[in-house]
């Protein structure tokens, strides 16, 4: 029996491609080393499936690669392979700089990985395939999901955006979209096997339809999928500010399963860095879309990507992104300082900013988030909030005698379960009050306090239940891959739908 463990860093794309490689072992016959009652020291195949997006990302990868040496060197039978955006950057680089790695593999190959195994396996050396452009779309193969409640959706990949910073252009190709038919089709199988929840995932998701000609596909998707019944929440991730257009808050505003969450990258509120980072907007054309969307969604939450430190950024500059922030009432932000890409026009630009003006600007930037944040949790107390309850969320639930999820803003509650009162499964949602809003968390004590609790068991909770006898119990098996629909007419506009948030 072969065993394998896949490793994943970065964004929620590796995360999905990671479920695709854990179903393509274990369609070709390998374990998860982590269903084994007991584990040996490493699997058979140690899978990194990496980011190239930050600077230590480098790092990362070639520590743990370092640590795994003397294990190979213990059994030699042991294969270790390397994929993702850091695989297609690098390539054989990877090899020379670890000789006792088996495979590379890019972006558009994940399909291969079985076989480079068996490959490098029979010649005894390190086998490096990289393709440059995506020959089939990581949808058509067999997936290993890590929810039984939850999904991951690719509607898209790669990005048409130049972005001076970001690398991910020229890892991830030019944008490539699926077909409505197969994305919703896809969608309906996962709610037949229980999924309550699925997160539309693409480089630019608001993008959709330019490689079939409708500047509107992506409004008329998510309306669509607000006619599939047992759909109970629909996220998407991420859009892109300059295309960001009306018809999507309004496909947002008028479809009850699409969740009131978004992430809304702003990067910088200086003009001047967003003109040095290609962005093709302003700081006042995302103020307005802010605006725009909290009118038509009170309920809104918001998030946002921040990069701190861009070459030639001034006090001023920084200063912009503060006031910005501020405006923003951004509900929670993931912050970046700048570090150099190899490739990218950024990292030849002048006026690269000291690590030490880095590092200050980055502490005040969290000093100002982590004040907005707390102050937008705190006006939620008292609130009640729908929680889809979840594994994993909630790393100190067992101290404190709570469970966890997400609202349907994607706020993260704790909430308590009052004694002898039913007991939610994770993919059940439950309704509560707001005792307290901390700074990234929500607590919701309201059912021990005599307040709302009420449970409602969903399809997602029995998938959940149905799977505890399994070596992983909550983990669903692996599901064959879509096939190809061809490629019919994108969709038609959908008449609004009834009811609103």
């Amino acid at each position: 029996m072969k065993t394998y463990e896949v490793r994943t860093h970065g964004c929620q794309m590796n995360v999905h491609d990671s479920e695709r490689l854990a179903g393509l072992l274990e369609t070709a016959g390998y374990v998860d080393v982590a269903s084994l009652p007991e584990r040996p020291e490493a699997a058979d195949v140690v899978v990194f499936n990496t980011c190239a997006v930050r600077e230590n990302a480098d790092n990362k990868l070639y520590g743990n690669l370092g640590q795994l040496r003397p294990v190979k060197q213990r059994n030699p039978d042991m294969q270790i392979a390397v994929g993702g955006c850091l695989a297609q950057k690098d390539r054989s680089t990877i090899v020379d700089k670890a000789p006792w790695v088996d495979v590379v593999f890019g972006t558009h190959n994940i399909g291969s990985l079985p076989a480079l195994l068996d490959r490098a396996r029979h010649n005894k050396r390190a086998e490096v395939e990289i393709l440059e452009s995506l020959e089939t779309f990581p949808s058509t193969l067999p997936t290993r999901r890590d929810s039984a409640y939850s999904a991951w959706v690719s509607i898209s990949v790669g990005c048409n955006n130049t972005c001076t910073f970001c690398i991910v252009p020229s890892l991830r190709g030019k944008e490539a979209d699926r077909r409505p038919g197969e994305i919703l089709a896809e969608i309906e199988a996962l709610v037949a096997q229980g999924v309550v929840e699925v997160t539309l995932l693409g480089q630019n998701v608001n993008t959709y339809g330019v490689e079939f000609g409708d500047r509107q596909a992506f409004g008329k998707l998510l309306r669509a999928c607000g006619e599939i019944e047992g759909l109970e929440r629909v996220r998407f991730t991420s859009p892109h500010p300059a295309a960001f257009t009306d018809d999507v808050i309004d496909a947002m505003a008028e479809t009850p399963n699409v969740m009131p969450s978004l992430h809304m990258p702003l990067q910088s509120g200086s003009d001047a860095v967003l003109k040095a980072m290609r962005r093709s907007y302003r700081s006042k054309k995302f103020l307005g879309i802010l605006d725009r969307v909290r009118e038509r969604i009170p309920d809104a939450a918001i998030t946002t990507d921040i990069i701190v430190g861009f070459p030639g950024e001034t006090e001023e500059d920084f200063q912009a992104t503060l006031d910005v922030v501020r405006a923003s009432r951004f509900s929670s932000a993931f912050t970046f300082q700048y570090s150099i890409r190899p490739g990218t026009p950024a990292a030849e630009m002048d006026g690269q900013v000291p690590k030490a003006v880095v590092q200050d600007r980055y502490d005040r930037l969290i000093e100002v988030q982590e004040e907005v944040s707390w102050a937008g949790n705190r006006a939620l107390e008292g609130s009640t909030v729908e929680v889809l309850v979840a594994t994993g969320e909630g790393r100190k639930d067992a101290e404190t005698d709570r469970l966890s999820g997400r609202a349907r803003d994607n706020r993260l509650v704790h909430f308590a379960v009052p004694e002898g009162a039913e007991r939610p499964r994770p993919g059940d949602l439950v309704e509560v009050d707001v005792t307290y809003g901390a700074p990234h968390h929500l607590v919701a004590d309201s059912g021990v306090r005599g307040g709302t609790y009420r449970v409602r068991r969903s399809a997602g909770g029995d998938a959940w239940a149905a799977l505890q006898d399994q070596p992983e119990p909550g983990r669903p098996k692996v599901s064959l891959g879509m096939p190809s629909l061809g490629k019919p007419a994108p969709l038609a506009a959908a008449a609004p739908a009834c009811g609103a948030h």
